[in-house]
């Protein structure tokens, strides 16, 4: 029992620590902010003020991670994302978002109260070792400065309280530390919470955002369908009718001649049926149905120009979109590997974590990969967001390349 007792004393204590370095980050942030606020307002804050913003939301979101643990509860972040190709009126809503506001608000508590009360409790009992420690050398103090905890040790017999005094000090702190660890952790608990009704303006937009994306990426795919129908199968076809056209004014002239172009008319309608093929592969390939994505990512590696191994971690059957997704992301990725990255090998690592499915293709290559629109890399990143998925290419001059990507897939 006393052993649970002190395990949460000094989990609590230390919480208290973490609180205290943690509060300094957010002093010396606070002061930054007061240093660049007149230069963002003197500049209207177009350029300065969305980075700066930036941080405050990484920092608080840092704590909203750590208090949540401590208090075994999840603390979810609403904080909206700058996004690419942004007007001068995003950048400003971004800065003045309430999201912002409450995180500043935060910072400000944070940097000043809560840093001086953890300081406090962090604090005590080191006091209380000092003041133990006290009897053995308040003697070797100068008379002009004698030692001091908490009022001056200047005979034996005030250096005979201390030991009470150390006992005053770990009592206060055996009590204070516990309580005021669970009421910082409480304020900042309150502070960050996003609202309820902030939550559901955020879901709203990012819903938004993927049914956009999702509309912007079946368009896209509507458009590659149509280009390939037109410049494939239909010109074949288009060969065929005239190869039967001339076969049909041979045989009404000369009998002997129709066998050559009945020929070449096979011949064409074999390729518009294989193009045909190719194009219903693309809108869902069938081997998904057959091997589902495990077998068809191993008939993709198979196929790959650079040697390619597949590593899978029992990922078995997710909803037929989200496989269909994943194969067209790891096609493109390997096709860009075969085409640019003039590597060895390449390595494509799928896992399932909880309601996430982890796609991860890397290659010894010579890096330098980046996202172009329009580009392999920018049709991968609009699949993903019609999923409301995450991209990340970590690219050097040089290599590795690495592309990891994460595909909501349900329970």
């Amino acid at each position: 029992m006393k052993d649970g007792r002190m395990r949460r004393w000094l989990r609590d204590w230390w919480y208290l620590v973490v609180e205290l370095g943690a509060s300094a980050v957010s002093l010396l942030l606070f002061c930054v902010g007061l240093v660049l606020l007149p230069l963002m307002i003197i500049t209207g804050g177009v350029l300065l003020m969305p980075q700066a913003v930036r941080v405050l939301h990484w920092w608080s979101d840092v704590n909203r991670r750590r208090v949540g643990a401590y208090r075994g509860i999840e603390l979810p972040s609403a904080s909206r994302t700058l996004p690419r190709g942004s007007t001068i009126d995003d950048r400003l809503r971004f800065a003045f978002s309430r999201a912002t506001g409450r995180d500043a608000v935060w910072l400000a508590v944070h940097a000043i109260p809560v840093m001086w009360a953890s300081l406090i409790a962090v604090a005590l009992p080191f006091a209380a070792l000092n003041s133990l420690a006290v009897p053995f050398y308040w003697q070797y103090a100068p008379a002009d400065d004698p030692v001091g905890s908490p009022y001056p040790v200047t005979s034996p017999e005030l250096a005979a309280t201390m030991p009470l005094v150390a006992l005053a000090y770990a009592a206060i702190s055996l009590f204070l530390v516990p309580g005021l660890a669970r009421l910082l952790s409480f304020l900042s608990a309150k502070l960050l919470a996003t609202p309820v009704k902030s939550r559901l303006a955020a879901r709203v937009d990012a819903l938004t955002l993927s049914r956009a994306a999702a509309l912007d990426a079946h368009a896209a795919e509507l458009r590659r369908i149509e280009r390939d129908l037109h410049d494939g199968a239909q010109n074949r076809l288009v060969n065929v009718v005239m190869m039967l056209g001339i076969a049909e004014r041979a045989l009404e002239t000369d009998s002997d001649g129709v066998l050559e172009p009945l020929r070449r008319a096979q011949d064409a309608a074999t390729d518009a049926l294989a193009g045909l093929r190719r194009t219903v592969h693309d809108i869902y390939p069938p081997i998904l149905d057959e091997l589902g994505l495990e077998g068809a990512l191993a008939s993709l590696a198979g196929r790959s120009a650079v040697p390619c191994t597949i590593e899978t971690a029992h990922v078995g059957r997710v909803p037929a979109a989200v496989e269909s997704a994943a194969y067209f992301v790891v096609a493109e990725a390997l096709t860009n590997v075969n085409k640019y990255s003039r590597a060895t090998r390449a390595t494509v690592h799928v896992a399932r974590e909880e309601e996430l499915l982890l796609i991860t293709v890397e290659d010894d290559g010579v890096g330098g990969a980046t996202e172009r629109p329009g580009g392999g890399l920018a049709g991968i990143r609009r699949r993903l967001d019609a999923f409301e998925g995450t991209l990340r290419l970590i690219s050097p001059a040089g290599g590795p390349t690495i592309l990891k990507t994460e595909l909501p897939c349900g329970s």
